[in-house]
């Protein structure tokens, strides 16, 4: 059954195709090496991620590294807040990404167009700015938290589970009167290398539960733990892994490397139409 439509911002999002979501990190500690701290260099980014194709820019101001030490309310807002007020004044579709709601809240009165939330509402105000600035929010899969997330994650049924946790927070959100949610399943957060491979696999289990999926594989470290590459090196394998997603289903890719990703989907899409 297709999707139903969804506004972010004054866009109308169909899911009739994959959307790019670009990533500007605004750390000093980005796992990927692509963090900056300069806000004019950022702003810039975004806008050249946006030229090059894609549909959405992602702003964070936390690392979610695995071992990241937490950030203050204070710090994080003086790294994304201007980098997002810069971005709204081009016209842009900005992601908040952030757990802490006084950051969310801040972001979205600065024209901010969606919550990006790695603890998927854990803090329950989350779900209450969705419903009072009428935007998306993203709720992603994590055991643990960034700092602990990968010391020996397991998981007797990894889809299952997920699926589970999913059918919980979706519940949990239209408690609090949200009307737009997207699922992430969380690729590299609290999952072994086997974890990651198999929901990639199995995605469509997840498109069964009527909401977008948002997929983030771009640069993580299970392609590195599986082909021996480095960080910087990791494109092949990320549009590898995000090309299979939206075959199994996923709507939204996160990625580093815009450019390259319009071009693989078009192929992707015009083999797909032939």
């Amino acid at each position: 059954m297709p999707l139903k439509k969804m506004m972010i911002g004054e866009r109308e999002f169909d899911f009739t195709r994959p959307y790019i979501v670009g990533v500007v990190n605004v750390t000093p500690d980005s796992f990927s090496g692509d963090g900056v701290l300069d806000i004019k260099k950022a702003v810039a980014q975004g806008k050249q991620m946006v030229l090059q194709g894609a549909d959405i820019i992602d702003v964070g101001g936390e690392s979610s590294r695995p071992g990241a030490k937490p950030v203050s309310v204070q710090d994080e807002l003086k790294r994304v807040l201007p980098v997002v007020e810069g971005l709204v004044k081009e016209k842009i579709l900005v992601s908040i990404d952030t757990s802490k709601p006084k950051v969310a809240e801040a972001c979205l009165k600065a024209g901010a167009h969606m919550i990006n939330d790695i603890t998927s509402g854990r803090d329950k105000k989350m779900f209450l700015l969705a419903t009072k600035y009428n935007v998306p929010i993203i709720l992603m899969h994590m055991k643990g938290t960034p700092r602990n997330m990968q010391e020996n994650p397991s998981y007797t049924d990894v889809v299952g589970e997920v699926a589970l946790f999913f059918k919980e927070r979706i519940v949990a959100a239209k408690r609090y009167g949200v009307k737009k949610i997207i699922l992430d399943p969380g690729i590299g957060f609290g999952k072994r290398v086997i974890d990651n491979l198999v929901l990639l696999k199995n995605l469509n289990v997840f498109t069964k539960l009527g909401c977008p999926l948002f997929i983030g594989a771009s640069r993580k470290s299970f392609i590195g733990k599986l082909t021996g590459a480095e960080v910087q090196d990791r494109l092949p394998g990320t549009l590898a892994a995000h090309l299979l997603a939206v075959l199994n289903g996923a709507n939204l890719l996160r990625c580093h490397d815009v450019k390259e990703h319009v071009q693989a989907l078009t192929i992707l899409d015009s083999v797909l139409r032939s």
